[in-house]
């Protein structure tokens, strides 16, 4: 007969823990294999019926993933941007899922989430197309797939396992990813209903909680983004967890498109662009060109008060220039092409940007460490290639000017002169009214993982990222931290606004160099005698000029602040008699500083004030028989504002008094 052997009473096997620390600092223990959604539920129903994702030790992943070890986590609402891309991410695996069932033989691209939305390249077998007219069919076909509440399973597979399934697939355009981009045990696919895609995720759970689908447009594609491969379709899309938040974007795209900039600027006659000219190459006009030195003397009056000096360089440097800053090997393909002299053999590129230049000042001459901090600014215009497709009225360009300043100062000096910097910025969005709550404020970090994207030591870089993380944290500003989003020479403070309608705009920029320079060997004579290498502060607080003024349209919907304003004053004589009037008073204008004009066409009153209405001129005069007798104005402000009549000087007094007001805060 066989022994039985019981094991003690007393004897309790201990499972292994885990510690898992929160954003506030707090930690809990759980057993290892914890995923993200049973922490949420640990914490209460409601969060888990919310979360759509975590970040485990900074990386977003899918909430089902067991922890094993210890580490610190975020919980990802939708509303959080880690959750719309895991949402907008699995949306676009959805979309492709559909495409799959209703288009049999179709080829997939790639498929990504993006800022708003998602989008899925595709070829439709024997060259046909996917039309607009084909949404409606899509779109339903999307929601009946998500209402199946399909799970999405990741899975690592091998490369030659992967190529073999792709291949079974007939999927042309996998094979060749799998085969040219990617190495065997880096592999993962997810799977949800019928459908598998390539994917290093992170996604939702299921498709369930995906309640509402709109595909937006539809666009030209070439595979891997080059002109010589095969043209796909694009399909653009978005999707949200519920349908009032899908029709409350909806209303605000048709917002948008009231406010879009190139379609104001055109009324406003700012700015144009000319196809002899070249793509992606602004005409400011006199009315933009006037908003926009206006703009620039606002700053140059700040930047004066923080002891700036202002420079001008050229708008080439020599190719060897922006190989010695490291540019030429990061940004070359980025550039336009060198430029080769007819005799000399010498090349020259169209400048990139200011910094390289701005070394070259200061290492003009030998520097005392009593000059220091130096600060140079200089409104710099920078010429840099975009592809045809993605160039877009202002906001992206191939020419701009950049707001740019450079401060080399002693290591000791770095933090204060970084704050500063912080207060310029923050001084110029509270001048355009970008209040507090409506600015994110970003870390941008190097990934620890991937550092050949950048250069200099990682004594350097912690250096230069701990300078950053302590000013904001002496400002008492709220910055999320991003790893990966550093320039390759260093970390910097990016500023994002939300505009009047929600919309989320990169604007200033701070950041902090070791690297140039060293690779410039600039220097300066320290207190001890001995040279010393400083530290380069990079600026703009506008970001460019250009995308600013992109931004502030879509923001005001053109109606300026009346110091901004091209014109602030319209002239409107009621008929031909009383032209003579309206220029006695624009010269009187022109001698107060009131920007004025006449409307001296011969349309009927009505139609004038209509027309000022569409060109959102602040204050419209309308003058005639009375007014020219007693010498007054009546006038009306935009919008069906403040209405009266008074006498012209006195008008002009009043407009001069709130500019003075507007002026004084910034």
């Amino acid at each position: 007969m066989k022994s039985t052997i019981f094991a003690p009473r007393n004897i309790v096997i201990k499972k292994k823990m885990v510690k898992i620390t929160f954003p506030d600092g707090s930690v809990r223990e759980y057993e290892s294999g914890i995923t993200g959604y049973e922490i949420a539920q640990s914490i209460s129903t409601r969060l888990a019926q919310d979360v759509v994702a975590c970040g485990v030790n900074g990386e977003t992943t899918e909430l089902n993933r067991p922890i094993n070890a210890d580490a610190s986590i975020k919980l990802y609402k939708f509303d959080d941007e880690e959750g719309k891309h895991a949402f907008w991410h699995t949306s676009a695996h959805l979309l492709a899922e559909a495409l799959q069932e209703l288009y049999p033989g179709i080829q997939f691209g790639f498929g990504p989430a993006v800022e708003n939305g998602f989008f899925y390249d595709v070829l439709l077998p024997d060259g046909k197309q996917i039309g607009e007219g084909d949404f409606k069919t899509i779109e339903d076909k999307m929601l009946e797939l998500a209402r199946k509440d399909e799970a999405v399973v990741r899975k690592e597979v091998g490369k030659a396992d992967c190529l073999a399934q792709f291949k079974a697939a007939g999927q042309a355009y996998k094979c060749e990813h799998i085969e040219q981009d990617l190495e065997d045990g880096s592999i993962t696919t997810y799977t949800q209903g019928n459908f598998t895609d390539l994917c290093k995720g992170p996604h939702i759970v299921s498709t369930g909680i995906i309640k509402a689908v709109k595909l937006m447009s539809i666009a030209g594609a070439f595979w891997r983004g080059d002109a010589t491969k095969d043209q796909m379709q694009r399909l653009y899309g978005i999707s949200y967890p519920k349908k009032k938040m899908l029709d409350e974007y909806l209303v605000m795209l048709e917002e948008a498109k009231k406010r879009d900039h190139r379609k104001i600027g055109k009324e406003m006659e700012l700015f144009m662009f000319s196809e002899r000219v070249g793509k992606g190459l602004p005409i400011w006009l006199p009315k933009g060109t006037d908003l926009r030195l206006r703009l620039q003397e606002m700053l140059r009056k700040i930047q004066k008060q923080y002891g700036y000096q202002e420079v001008i360089t050229p708008n080439i440097g020599g190719k060897n220039l922006y190989q010695t800053s490291g540019h030429w090997d990061h940004y070359g393909k980025d550039s336009f092409q060198p430029i080769q002299t007819p005799e000399e053999g010498e090349e020259y590129l169209l400048k990139p940007m200011n910094c390289p230049h701005h070394c070259e000042i200061f290492a003009n001459r030998p520097r005392s460490y009593k000059e220091l901090p130096f600060r140079c600014a200089e409104f710099g215009t920078v010429y840099r290639y975009e592809q045809s497709g993605e160039l877009h009225g202002l906001t992206r360009v191939r020419c701009f000017t950049q707001d740019d300043a450079h401060i080399f100062c002693r290591p000791d000096q770095v933090k204060k002169e970084f704050i500063n910097v912080m207060d310029i910025i923050q001084r110029v969005f509270k001048t355009f009214n970008f209040s507090e709550e409506n600015v994110e404020v970003q870390i941008s970090l190097r990934d620890p993982n991937n550092k050949t994207k950048y250069i200099g030591s990682d004594e350097d870089w912690h250096v230069a990222e701990q300078a950053i993380i302590d000013a904001c944290a002496e400002k008492g500003m709220k910055a999320r931290q991003e790893l990966g989003e550093a320039a390759f020479y260093g970390p910097k403070l990016d500023f994002m606004v939300k505009d009047a309608i929600g919309r989320r705009w990169q604007l200033g920029t701070i950041q902090v160099d070791y690297q140039l320079p060293q690779r410039f060997q600039l220097e300066y004579v320290g207190e001890d005698g001995q040279k010393h290498r400083p530290v380069m502060i990079h600026r703009a607080p506008f970001g460019s000029m250009e995308r600013f003024v992109a931004v502030l349209i879509e923001h005001t919907a053109g109606h300026f602040p009346l110091w901004l304003t091209p014109d602030q004053v319209a002239i409107l004589p009621v008929s031909e008699k009383y032209q003579a009037y309206a220029e006695q008073l624009k010269a009187y204008f022109d001698t107060q500083d009131v920007r004025s004009f006449i409307d001296d066409r011969s349309e009927k009153i009505g139609r004038k004030i209509r027309d000022t209405e569409l060109k959102h001129i602040p204050y419209m005069l309308i003058v005639g028989e009375k007014e020219q007798e007693e010498g007054t104005v009546s006038f009306r402000q935009r919008g069906g504002g403040e209405q009266g009549t008074m006498k012209y000087e006195d008008f002009s007094k009043k407009i001069v008094e709130e500019v003075r007001k507007m002026t004084e805060k910034c």
